[in-house]
């Protein structure tokens, strides 16, 4: 549990991490028996890896206009927020924000 909180410190650094760290919050559901299936273990290396090789986040330059992109599916909700910004003399559309989040049961059902 030690490494899922920490990562989720990081979570609006990490994209898609509400899909990837859905199972395996499900490991401490009261209900379920603790299994490290292949998927688990597949997730866990996704999270690790993007903790260790996360994108370069930009500043936001307030006078430029943002991009959101949003994206929902089943199992999570996620944004990511991001700017044209000039780099180096060539446009670099970039990342500011990351944010995703679980479905909660409630609302899957909708």
């Amino acid at each position: 549990m030690s490494f899922l909180g920490f990562a989720s410190y990081y979570r609006q650094n990490l994209k898609d991490f509400a899909v990837h760290a859905r199972s395996l919050y499900r490991v401490f559901d009261q209900q379920t028996v603790f299994d490290m299936t292949q998927e688990r273990i597949q997730e866990y290396e996704k999270i690790k890896h993007a903790l260790t090789n996360a994108p370069l986040l930009m500043m936001p330059e307030w006078k430029l206009p943002f991009k959101l992109y949003i994206n929902a599916c089943g199992e999570g909700l996620g944004a990511a927020l991001h700017q044209v910004q000039i780099v180096n003399d060539k446009p670099y559309d970039g990342t500011i924000l990351f944010i995703s989040r679980q479905i909660k049961p409630t609302e899957a059902r909708y």
